[in-house]
């Protein structure tokens, strides 16, 4: 069977650790890799992975997506780039056109019907014009927060209530994320970021809590969120961040969703670089009210860089396999791993 070609646009934390991943499984070749980092265009991808490359053929990270595309028949194209849907559109449209698949990292593409209905059409059309299939999916949104919240309503006769509570290290994550939680910035920026709207603190509420719903049945008629500061009273410094003592080190955010005039689902997320050093454990919980309940609590925490990185990766036969069109976590088979040998996996077609 021939090998999964796929290529990489955006190489930082997240791009970078597809890359490496994907290096460890038989059966799929990176093609080639986009970024516009000048410190990363024109070098070798095992040279900025600082991994041998042994009998692979090499790969050079360039700034042109349509070259990186162009006459290599690529399958799919993991976008690492950005976190809004707006934002990605041209991108995402770019890929597709080119009759590539893809799966982008974009939160709000977990679900961006919740806020970009026209968006997700347009993409919708795009994608099966060039009989490709897009999905946007990650840890959170795309797992902790909604799909898995899902999964366990399926053992259920009734739900009255939800609540889905992650508390979460922004360690390993890039810059992008560092200014969209504010990591670094005094309780003032902070609380004017808030006020402007220019602080984004943690994208995805809107698309887990339209999920479930949607995926439930509930009729979700408005959704609101909170964010307060984390401040930090010592130095913390991640690979990617740094809040020095008095700043903030990350975001509380809460959000609920309404059905019926009534909050029936909670969502509780602080998340912070470090936080172990003042002496908070993360962790998962989701709790349902209904028949029966469901309580259930992951501790430590689904690492958030490697979570995100592998459910990007390990979808890519279920878009590869999918039916044309923009598709959300709800629409596909489950995500599982993919063993090293992904050559012999059966659920990579071509």
């Amino acid at each position: 069977m021939e090998n999964v070609k796929v290529a990489i646009w955006g190489f930082g934390a997240m791009g970078s650790g597809m890359a490496r991943m994907l290096l460890t499984k038989k059966g799929v070749d990176i093609v080639g890799v986009c970024d516009r980092n000048e410190a990363r265009v024109g070098r070798s991808m095992f040279d900025v992975l600082g991994v041998e490359r042994g009998d692979k053929p090499e790969v050079i990270i360039i700034n042109d997506i349509d070259e990186v595309l162009k006459g290599k028949n690529v399958d799919i194209c993991l976008c690492a780039t950005d976190s809004f849907t707006k934002k990605a559109f041209p991108r995402l449209k770019q890929v597709l056109e080119h009759k590539v698949n893809v799966i982008s990292t974009a939160e709000e593409m977990a679900y961006p019907q919740s806020q970009n209905p026209e968006l997700a059409a347009e993409l919708d059309k795009i994608a099966k014009a060039n009989g490709v299939t897009i999905l946007g999916t990650g840890i959170n949104p795309g797992l902790i927060m909604d799909l898995l919240v899902v999964c366990l309503t399926g053992c259920m006769t009734d739900v009255q209530h939800i609540e889905a509570k992650r508390v979460n290290s922004l360690s390993p994550f890039g810059p992008a994320v560092m200014e969209e939680q504010g990591v670094g910035v005094t309780v003032d920026e902070f609380n004017k970021g808030v006020a402007d709207g220019t602080m984004a603190g943690h994208v995805g509420f809107a698309e887990s809590i339209r999920m479930i719903g949607d995926a439930i049945g509930w009729n979700v008629e408005k959704y609101e969120t909170q964010m307060k500061p984390i401040v930090t009273t010592v130095d913390r410094k991640s690979p990617y961040g740094f809040a020095a003592a008095g700043n903030v080190a990350g975001v509380n955010m809460t959000g609920q969703g309404f059905v019926d005039g009534e909050v029936k689902i909670d969502m509780i997320h602080p998340q912070q670089i470090e936080p172990e050093m003042e002496g908070t454990h993360t962790g998962d919980y989701i709790t349902i009210k209904g028949t029966p309940e469901v309580n259930m609590a992951i501790k430590p925490e689904v690492q958030g860089g490697l979570g995100t990185i592998a459910m990007c990766v390990n979808m890519i036969p279920q878009v590869i396999n999918a039916a044309p069109g923009l598709k959300t976590m709800i629409d596909l088979p489950v995500p599982r791993a993919i063993w090293a040998d992904a050559e012999a996996c059966p659920r990579i077609l071509k």
